[in-house]
Protein backbone atom coordinates (compact mmCIF):
# COMPACT_ATOMS: atom_id res chain seq x y z
CA UNK A 1 0.00 0.00 0.00
CA UNK A 2 2.75 2.50 0.75
CA UNK A 3 3.91 2.48 -2.88
CA UNK A 4 0.75 3.90 -4.44
CA UNK A 5 1.09 7.56 -4.66
CA UNK A 6 -2.70 8.39 -3.66
CA UNK A 7 -3.28 9.81 -7.31
CA UNK A 8 -6.23 7.68 -9.09
CA UNK A 9 -6.11 6.84 -12.95
CA UNK A 10 -10.03 7.21 -12.63
CA UNK A 11 -10.00 10.96 -11.99
CA UNK A 12 -8.75 14.14 -14.10
CA UNK A 13 -5.68 16.04 -11.18
CA UNK A 14 -6.46 19.48 -10.59
CA UNK A 15 -3.82 20.36 -8.03
CA UNK A 16 -5.50 22.04 -4.82
CA UNK A 17 -2.49 23.99 -2.64
CA UNK A 18 -4.58 23.43 0.55
CA UNK A 19 -3.54 19.97 2.04
CA UNK A 20 -0.72 18.73 4.31
CA UNK A 21 0.89 15.42 5.76
CA UNK A 22 -1.03 13.29 7.80
CA UNK A 23 0.19 13.86 11.12
CA UNK A 24 2.43 10.61 11.96
CA UNK A 25 -0.04 8.77 9.42
CA UNK A 26 0.78 6.04 6.96
CA UNK A 27 -1.79 4.83 4.10
CA UNK A 28 -2.15 1.66 6.60
CA UNK A 29 -4.06 4.33 9.05
CA UNK A 30 -6.49 5.66 6.27
CA UNK A 31 -9.93 3.81 7.16
CA UNK A 32 -12.37 6.53 6.66
CA UNK A 33 -14.59 7.73 3.37
CA UNK A 34 -16.38 11.00 3.89
CA UNK A 35 -18.95 12.03 1.62
CA UNK A 36 -20.16 15.63 1.35
CA UNK A 37 -22.22 17.79 -1.42
CA UNK A 38 -21.26 21.07 -2.42
CA UNK A 39 -22.30 23.62 -5.00
CA UNK A 40 -21.05 27.21 -6.07
CA UNK A 41 -22.78 29.51 -6.26
CA UNK A 42 -25.56 27.00 -3.99
CA UNK A 43 -27.85 25.35 -6.12
CA UNK A 44 -26.14 26.21 -9.00
CA UNK A 45 -24.59 23.11 -11.17
CA UNK A 46 -21.58 22.85 -13.87
CA UNK A 47 -19.58 25.87 -13.06
CA UNK A 48 -15.71 26.01 -12.58
CA UNK A 49 -16.22 27.50 -9.39
CA UNK A 50 -16.32 24.59 -7.05
CA UNK A 51 -12.44 23.52 -8.31
CA UNK A 52 -11.29 27.71 -8.32
CA UNK A 53 -12.28 27.02 -5.07
CA UNK A 54 -10.18 23.97 -4.13
CA UNK A 55 -7.39 25.26 -6.24
CA UNK A 56 -7.22 29.31 -4.88
CA UNK A 57 -8.70 30.29 -8.27
CA UNK A 58 -11.91 31.45 -7.30
CA UNK A 59 -13.21 34.87 -8.52
CA UNK A 60 -14.99 36.66 -5.75
CA UNK A 61 -16.83 39.29 -7.51
CA UNK A 62 -18.28 36.27 -9.80
CA UNK A 63 -20.79 36.04 -7.43
CA UNK A 64 -22.55 38.12 -4.47
CA UNK A 65 -22.36 34.75 -1.88
CA UNK A 66 -19.22 34.11 -2.56
CA UNK A 67 -18.01 36.87 -0.49
CA UNK A 68 -18.02 35.13 2.62
CA UNK A 69 -15.21 32.79 1.09
CA UNK A 70 -12.77 35.03 1.51
CA UNK A 71 -9.82 33.69 2.51
CA UNK A 72 -11.29 30.20 3.25
CA UNK A 73 -8.77 27.56 2.36
CA UNK A 74 -10.57 24.19 1.65
CA UNK A 75 -10.36 21.27 -0.24
CA UNK A 76 -11.28 17.84 -0.73
CA UNK A 77 -9.79 14.70 -2.40
CA UNK A 78 -12.64 14.06 -5.05
CA UNK A 79 -15.03 15.76 -6.40
CA UNK A 80 -17.86 13.80 -8.79
CA UNK A 81 -19.82 16.44 -11.02
CA UNK A 82 -23.41 15.86 -11.66
CA UNK A 83 -22.31 13.96 -14.87
CA UNK A 84 -20.44 11.17 -13.02
CA UNK A 85 -16.81 13.01 -14.02
CA UNK A 86 -14.45 12.88 -11.36
CA UNK A 87 -12.04 14.95 -10.05
CA UNK A 88 -8.68 14.99 -7.75
CA UNK A 89 -7.31 17.73 -6.27
CA UNK A 90 -5.32 15.63 -3.40
CA UNK A 91 -3.23 12.53 -3.48
CA UNK A 92 -5.05 10.45 -0.67
CA UNK A 93 -1.94 9.69 1.13
CA UNK A 94 -2.46 13.26 2.39
CA UNK A 95 -4.38 15.61 3.88
CA UNK A 96 -7.12 17.28 2.62
CA UNK A 97 -9.06 20.07 4.41
CA UNK A 98 -12.50 18.83 4.03
CA UNK A 99 -14.38 17.60 7.15
CA UNK A 100 -13.28 20.47 9.91
CA UNK A 101 -14.14 19.80 13.75
CA UNK A 102 -15.55 16.55 13.48
CA UNK A 103 -15.28 13.49 15.03
CA UNK A 104 -15.89 9.13 14.51
CA UNK A 105 -16.05 6.89 17.21
CA UNK A 106 -13.96 8.75 19.58
CA UNK A 107 -11.38 10.15 17.65
CA UNK A 108 -11.28 13.57 16.71
CA UNK A 109 -10.05 15.36 13.44
CA UNK A 110 -11.02 13.57 11.12
CA UNK A 111 -8.87 14.86 7.62
CA UNK A 112 -5.84 13.08 9.66
CA UNK A 113 -7.47 9.27 8.20
CA UNK A 114 -10.15 10.19 6.47
CA UNK A 115 -10.52 10.78 2.28
CA UNK A 116 -13.09 13.12 1.27
CA UNK A 117 -15.57 13.21 -1.43
CA UNK A 118 -17.81 15.86 -2.84
CA UNK A 119 -20.33 15.29 -4.53
CA UNK A 120 -21.82 18.28 -7.03
CA UNK A 121 -25.18 18.81 -5.59
CA UNK A 122 -27.55 20.39 -2.44
CA UNK A 123 -29.35 18.78 0.17
CA UNK A 124 -32.94 20.12 -1.62
CA UNK A 125 -31.59 17.57 -5.05
CA UNK A 126 -31.46 14.55 -6.00
CA UNK A 127 -28.52 13.12 -6.85
CA UNK A 128 -27.61 12.07 -10.74
CA UNK A 129 -27.62 7.71 -10.69
CA UNK A 130 -23.87 8.74 -12.80
CA UNK A 131 -22.51 9.95 -9.17
CA UNK A 132 -24.00 7.20 -7.12
CA UNK A 133 -21.83 5.08 -10.47
CA UNK A 134 -18.94 7.03 -10.35
CA UNK A 135 -18.84 6.69 -6.40
CA UNK A 136 -19.15 3.29 -6.23
CA UNK A 137 -16.38 2.67 -8.75
CA UNK A 138 -14.06 5.19 -6.31
CA UNK A 139 -15.02 3.70 -3.21
CA UNK A 140 -14.05 0.33 -4.74
CA UNK A 141 -10.97 1.84 -6.48
CA UNK A 142 -9.79 3.54 -2.91
CA UNK A 143 -10.72 0.00 -1.24
CA UNK A 144 -7.62 -1.87 -3.47
CA UNK A 145 -5.07 0.52 -2.00
CA UNK A 146 -6.45 1.86 1.92
CA UNK A 147 -7.93 0.16 4.39
CA UNK A 148 -10.99 2.03 4.54
CA UNK A 149 -13.27 0.41 6.88
CA UNK A 150 -16.67 2.92 7.01
CA UNK A 151 -18.15 5.20 4.61
CA UNK A 152 -19.96 8.59 6.55
CA UNK A 153 -21.74 11.38 5.50
CA UNK A 154 -20.37 14.93 6.99
CA UNK A 155 -23.24 15.36 8.67
CA UNK A 156 -22.34 12.09 10.70
CA UNK A 157 -18.60 13.29 11.62
CA UNK A 158 -19.82 16.83 12.53
CA UNK A 159 -23.66 16.42 13.69
CA UNK A 160 -25.45 19.62 14.30
CA UNK A 161 -22.58 21.79 12.36
CA UNK A 162 -23.23 20.03 8.85
CA UNK A 163 -26.06 18.46 7.34
CA UNK A 164 -24.59 17.10 3.91
CA UNK A 165 -24.62 15.17 1.92
CA UNK A 166 -28.13 15.41 3.48
CA UNK A 167 -31.56 13.53 2.63
CA UNK A 168 -31.52 13.10 -1.12
CA UNK A 169 -28.63 10.92 -0.30
CA UNK A 170 -29.62 7.06 -1.03
CA UNK A 171 -27.67 5.46 1.14
CA UNK A 172 -29.31 2.28 0.33
CA UNK A 173 -28.89 2.64 -3.63
CA UNK A 174 -24.73 3.38 -2.83
CA UNK A 175 -24.66 0.11 -1.05
CA UNK A 176 -26.42 -1.65 -3.69
CA UNK A 177 -24.25 -0.58 -6.38
CA UNK A 178 -21.10 -1.52 -4.30
CA UNK A 179 -23.19 -5.11 -4.15
CA UNK A 180 -23.61 -5.32 -7.74
CA UNK A 181 -19.66 -4.20 -8.76
CA UNK A 182 -18.81 -6.79 -6.57
CA UNK A 183 -21.13 -9.11 -7.78
CA UNK A 184 -20.12 -8.52 -11.39
CA UNK A 185 -16.51 -8.73 -10.97
CA UNK A 186 -15.53 -11.47 -8.53
CA UNK A 187 -12.47 -10.21 -8.06
CA UNK A 188 -14.20 -7.16 -6.22
CA UNK A 189 -15.55 -8.92 -3.43
CA UNK A 190 -12.79 -8.50 -1.24
CA UNK A 191 -12.73 -4.76 -2.14
CA UNK A 192 -15.82 -4.24 -0.10
CA UNK A 193 -16.01 -7.03 2.28
CA UNK A 194 -16.03 -5.76 5.35
CA UNK A 195 -17.20 -1.87 4.46
CA UNK A 196 -19.17 -0.58 6.99
CA UNK A 197 -21.78 2.14 4.93
CA UNK A 198 -23.88 4.38 7.34
CA UNK A 199 -27.55 4.43 6.48
CA UNK A 200 -29.73 7.63 6.81
CA UNK A 201 -29.40 10.82 8.37
CA UNK A 202 -28.66 10.77 12.26
CA UNK A 203 -30.81 10.65 14.55
CA UNK A 204 -30.36 13.80 15.95
CA UNK A 205 -31.20 15.55 12.88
Amino acid sequence: MSAFDGWLPLAARYDSPYFDARPGATPDDITLLVIHNISLPAGQFGGPHVSDLFTGRIDYNADPSFADLRGLKVSSHFFIRRDGRVIQYVSANERAWHAGVSQFCGREKCNDFAIGVELEGSDLVAFEPAQYAALAALTIALRQHYPLTDVQGHEHIAPGRKTDPGPCFDWEYYQKLLNQKALAEPALVGAIAGLRVVKGVPQSQ
